[in-house]
């Protein structure tokens, strides 16, 4: 596996010093200075006789994932006091000056990793199959990239052709090409990085339910294994390399990378540094053998873990979840005019308004959304069928009324919203149907064993409302179904329509099976939102009790519980 022992713009030199400490915090931006202040967190060991020596190290790393594509400044949610509260966050040109700030700080002795979802989930992405994101990436300067669940969407082939792009070392322990023996790997499993002496090792893992979450098309070609079949092995090996530090670098959920940092196959890892959920974690979360991180997405946060190292073993430790603050952090020009120019080709299209909304758009909730109410309502004014559904994506920013009272909605938002734009597909199912997969689309979000719960949220629809409890077992959760008003009823057929998922049966709709009549439609996504817009414009969705939890909240932010963690 490639070990990084000479990384351009880094020395091999000694860096955690007590003269490099008392540096930090002096002449660099304001802001960073606020934000951490090792001569506060870290005095006793900075100020020892073993930093004198020399035999004390220091070592940053910095973590994204989830990116989706989304290269400017954008509307951010955050849960403050019980209500919701937007501000503007992210942006590549930001970004790009804040990782250099700390680099400047510690001296260069900083690794930029990313978590996966980096090349989908905004127009550029989704219309240039990823290629325009890659150069975006590069001038960031990462040094290990994560393939994640939605990097498959173009395809093996894409995939395979912008990871090759990358300046960055990759890493995925449990992606093989399915052929032959079935053994070969997509990307080296492990990669070990020596800054300043210390060696940091990194195990990749991708969600090993990829398939079943998305289109299968999209994984043609590739077969996943779960952790528990590698970790151990790889974690033995990278510490008879001389591993100081070992951090599985996942794409797994919060519940699962806290799951796994349970389980005896994680001894011998340090950190787990996650993505998938989206989940802000404000301090490390503990496990029995490791602690669990996640820095949200879009761009709008940045993961920062500092450690001292002092003879191979970490004796301190200081996390912090930055925010890319265009108000803090001047934008990098040169990243700005390459942003501007990865967009050009496509924005006399993109920047066309397609109607204007008086409610913020979002999808952080875990049960209902505002912004898939407005795409469920839609198909269903269109289509008239008894039921629309919609799956429980996370990805796209919110967009957020200005002072006049509104937001346009314009076709590059569309596509953050639907950054694949599928044919709509419809067939007849039986109400005994509908309600069993209501259990089991419960069961992949709310499962009591961690290990099976779905990174995704609940799915989303129109034309019916149900009510559930979240801690009631599997088969008993669901207390009430109503479908035009009127209850459920078990040998009722009912028309339905949800978006094509490529690769599936035909007798599939929606994770559905052994549906009836099954027929795909020549009418895409982003035309029927297109239509409805132009009708109905201005648009006010909002949370309705479509799906209503009698024992969580309607605004529930996570399906994390028992850790004290809370999504803010």
């Amino acid at each position: 596996m490639c070990e990084r022992d000479d990384r351009p713009g880094t020395g091999r030199r000694d860096f955690l010093k007590a003269t490099a400490w008392a540096g930090i915090g002096h002449g660099l931006d304001p802001g960073l200075s606020r934000i951490f202040d090792p001569e506060r967190h870290l005095p006793e060991i900075v100020r020892g006789p073993g930093a004198a020596r020399g035999r004390i190290r220091r070592v940053t790393i910095l973590h994204t994932a989830d990116i989706h594509g989304q290269l400017d400044s954008h509307d951010e949610f955050f849960w403050e006091g019980d209500r919701a509260v937007f501000r503007k966050r992210g942006g590549f040109a930001t970004l790009r000056t804040m990782i250099e700030s700390i680099r400047k700080e510690s001296r260069g002795q900083v690794l930029l990793v990313d978590g996966g979802d980096t090349i989908q989930g905004s127009a550029v992405a989704a219309l240039s199959e990823g290629r325009a994101i890659v150069p975006l990436i590069n001038r960031l300067g990462y040094d290990l990239m994560l393939p994640g669940n939605w990097e498959v969407v173009y395809g093996k082939a894409a995939m395979m052709r912008d990871f090759r792009m990358y300046s960055a070392a990759t890493v995925c322990a449990n992606m093989f090409h399915d052929e032959g023996d079935g053994n070969r790997l997509l990307f080296p499993p492990y990669q070990i990085f020596n800054l300043g002496g210390v060696r940091i090792g990194f195990v990749g893992y991708n969600d090993p339910y990829t398939p079943t979450r998305q289109s299968p098309a999209y994984s043609r070609g590739i077969r996943f294994t779960l952790p528990e079949e590698s970790l151990a092995r790889y974690v033995a090996l990278l510490k008879r390399r001389g591993c100081a530090v070992v951090c599985v670098l996942s794409h797994l959920g919060l519940t699962q990378q806290l799951h796994l940092a349970n389980q005896d196959y994680a001894r011998g890892v340090d950190y787990v540094l996650g993505g998938d959920t989206h989940e802000r974690t404000r301090e490390p979360l503990p496990g029995r053998f490791a602690r669990v991180t996640e820095p949200g997405a879009f761009g709008s946060f940045l993961g920062r873990l500092d450690l001292v190292i002092e003879q191979g073993r970490i004796k301190e430790e200081r996390y912090a979840l930055l925010e890319v603050d265009p108000d803090r952090y001047a934008p990098d020009r040169a990243m700005g005019a390459m942003v501007t120019a990865a967009k050009a080709p496509y924005q006399p299209e993109l920047s066309r308004v397609l109607g204007r909304t008086t409610t913020p758009l979002l999808r952080y909730y875990v049960i209902e959304t505002p912004l898939d109410n407005l795409i469920t309502d839609a198909l269903f004014w269109r289509f008239k069928t008894d039921l629309v559904a919609s799956n429980g994506f996370r990805f796209c920013p919110p967009l957020v009324p200005g002072p006049d009272g509104s937001a346009a909605i314009t076709m590059e938002y569309l596509w953050s919203a639907l950054p694949v734009d599928s044919n709509v597909k419809t067939a007849q199912v039986t109400g005994t149907q509908i309600k069993e997969w209501l259990e089991r689309e419960l069961e992949n979000v709310f499962a009591d064993e961690a290990a099976e719960r779905f990174g995704g949220w609940f799915v989303r629809f129109q034309g019916m409302r149900i009510t559930f409890r979240i801690k009631a077992p599997m088969g008993r959760r669901v207390q009430e179904v109503t479908i035009g008003g009127r209850p459920l009823e078990p040998d009722t057929v009912y028309s339905m329509l949800a978006c094509e998922r490529d690769g599936d049966p035909d007798s599939v709709l929606c994770r559905m099976k052994g549906v009836a009549n099954p027929k795909t439609l020549d009418v895409r996504l982003h035309d029927v939102l297109v239509d409805y817009l132009a009708r109905f414009s201005p648009v006010a969705p909002d949370i309705e009790g479509r799906a209503v939890a009698l024992d969580a909240p309607a605004r529930l932010l996570s399906q994390v519980e028992g850790t004290g963690y809370r999504f803010r």
